[in-house]
């Protein structure tokens, strides 16, 4: 545990470190086909770095890179149809190549802690994908920093696999609400803290 929290420090150091603010965006776009909103990023590549960073499902991308070349796809987005086009509030272009310093530094720190086999399968959202064991790990941690979120296809992967119930933990259900759309009949429930317990619990009684 001791290490997980030393190396989940350095994690969001090292992200908040590679970009100076304001100089990275990210945007959700709204409407359009993943194939799309590539495309969109392309045009966009004119201006700077910026690709899909989180596939998010029910015709929802988000896409990350620096703040002209993402303005200049969202501008594309809404010439190809996109329904919305909104900027979102965060502090660093993550899940981009511009991450690729924190990734170089945060490696050989992930390469140093042991991996020993999971008890249970979990699911790697760079590959949608259940992990594999040793040097795996951390080859898929250290290229989920620059590699985009494929959470539709990991949830579809997990419903696969046999997963008919999913528990949120943390401050929010902004990922409940993008499962519900994928698994519309998927039981679902939130753990933010103390007052949840009884949910959370309820989830597989």
């Amino acid at each position: 545990m001791r290490e997980a929290v030393r190396v989940l420090r350095s994690r969001g150091k090292y992200m908040q470190e590679a970009v100076p603010v304001g100089e990275g965006a990210m945007a959700a776009i709204l409407g359009l086909s993943p194939e799309q909103v590539g495309e969109a990023c392309r045009v966009g590549a004119a201006h700077g770095v910026v690709s899909p960073a989180n596939f998010n499902g029910g015709g929802q991308v988000v896409i990350s890179g620096a703040a002209k070349a993402v303005a200049a796809a969202c501008e594309a987005a809404k010439t190809a149809g996109a329904k919305r086009a909104l900027p979102l509030p965060v502090s660093a272009p993550f899940h981009c190549a511009l991450m690729l310093p924190a990734a170089d530094r945060l490696a050989p720190e992930l390469r140093a802690i042991p991996q020993g086999r999971f008890a249970f399968p979990v699911v790697a959202n760079v590959t949608a994908a259940p992990y594999g064991e040793g040097e795996v790990v951390a080859d898929l941690l250290i290229r989920q920093i620059t590699a985009p979120v494929r959470w539709e296809e990991s949830v579809k992967a997990m419903r696969a696999a046999g997963a008919d119930a999913f528990l949120e933990v943390g401050p929010g259900k902004v990922l409940s609400g993008l499962l519900r759309r994928i698994e519309k009949d998927a039981a679902t429930a939130v753990f933010c803290g103390p007052a949840d317990f009884d949910e959370a619990r309820g989830l597989t009684a």
